[in-house]
Order: C-alpha cells, then sequence, then structure tokens
C-alpha cells in the first residue's frame, strides 16, 4: 500500500511538472515568436472562421511553414497571407493570375460561395499550409496568448505544484512524529 501512494505521489508530481514546463514553453516560443508559437520551422496558426470547414475546423491549430519562394504556389495550394496589417487568412488558391514576380493569387475559402473579393499578391503570402491541423486546440491558444490567459498557464501549475509539496512535506513530517512517539513509549 505505501508502496502504491509513493508511485501515485510521483505520478502526480511529475505531471504537475511536465504541465508547468510544457505550459512554460508555449508562452515562452509565443513570445518569442511575435504571438504565435513555432516548432521545428513551422508556426502554429489559429483559425478563427469557419471559411475552410469541414477541412479546417473553426478554432483548430494548424501548422504552416514559412518562407521560401511565394511566387510558387499553384491552383489548389492552401496559404496563409496577409489580409491586412493585423489580420492572416488561410484560403485555397483558386487560380493563378501573372507570373515571375507578378504573380498574383485569386483565393477562396473552401466553405465561402465566391472567391475572395481582391487577388493576394505573392509578397503578401505568409506561408503555406501543411495539411496538419489540431481540432479545437485554437480556442485554448488565444486564451494561452492573453495577459490573463498567460498568467493563469503560468501561475496555476506552480500554485498546485507548491500546494502538492507543501501536503506532502507535512504527511512526512507527520509521520515522523508519529513513530517518535510509538518509540519512545
Amino acid at each position: 500500500m505505501a508502496a502504491l501512494r509513493k508511485w501515485i505521489s510521483n505520478l502526480i508530481t511529475g505531471v504537475l511538472l511536465i504541465t508547468l514546463l510544457f505550459m512554460l514553453f508555449v508562452v515562452i516560443s509565443s513570445r518569442a515568436s511575435g504571438g504565435e508559437p513555432a516548432f521545428n520551422g513551422y508556426q502554429l496558426k489559429t483559425v478563427l472562421s469557419g471559411s475552410m470547414e469541414p477541412g479546417i475546423q473553426t478554432g483548430s491549430i494548424i501548422a504552416v511553414k514559412p518562407g521560401g519562394d511565394m511566387t510558387r504556389f499553384q491552383k489548389g495550394d492552401v496559404i496563409t497571407f496577409k489580409a491586412s496589417e493585423n489580420k492572416l487568412i488561410t484560403h485555397r488558391i483558386y487560380k493563378v493570375e501573372g507570373k515571375g514576380d507578378n504573380v498574383r493569387y485569386v483565393t477562396k475559402g473552401d466553405n465561402n460561395n465566391a472567391p475572395d473579393p481582391e487577388p493576394v499578391l505573392s509578397a503578401n503570402v505568409v506561408a503555406q499550409y501543411n495539411g496538419f491541423t489540431f481540432p479545437y486546440i485554437g480556442y485554448g491558444m488565444e486564451f494561452a496568448q492573453s495577459k490573463k490567459g498567460t498568467m493563469l498557464l503560468m501561475i496555476i501549475p506552480g500554485i498546485l505544484l507548491l500546494i502538492y509539496s507543501a501536503i506532502t512535506i507535512w504527511k512526512a513530517i507527520r509521520e515522523v512524529e508519529i513513530s517518535k512517539k510509538e518509540s519512545t513509549l
């Protein structure tokens, strides 16, 4: 019974520590990359609309590969591009217009009835979507990137780890006191 309790105690400590380290990684990587976490050359982006459903659901996290020749894309490729200074959109290329440095892409969301009104200049393409999606995790990532989310995700696992450590220390002290009392009897 004592061995099982110790194993469960170590398991809980490990899970809390791993959670704390994972949250630390997410927060630091999102801050270092300007708001979106990056991993192994891919950026993780949050999908906030249903324009690409059912393939990419609202609230999903997608992996996109930034960089490279932004004039290389063809009809059917899915790209992420700047629609305005602070807004990124991920849509499928419906039609390619022009050649060389004058390439423009007519894009369309898979769930939209018509192509986007303005063609996308190749200079405004940020990355290419590679088909890797985590459904619904984007809601949590959006929360994690907020000030309240960052605080909660850093503080709560740390507090839980401290509380669990305090309980473990208190139990150990109590067991030592009990064994001292038994030995004096």
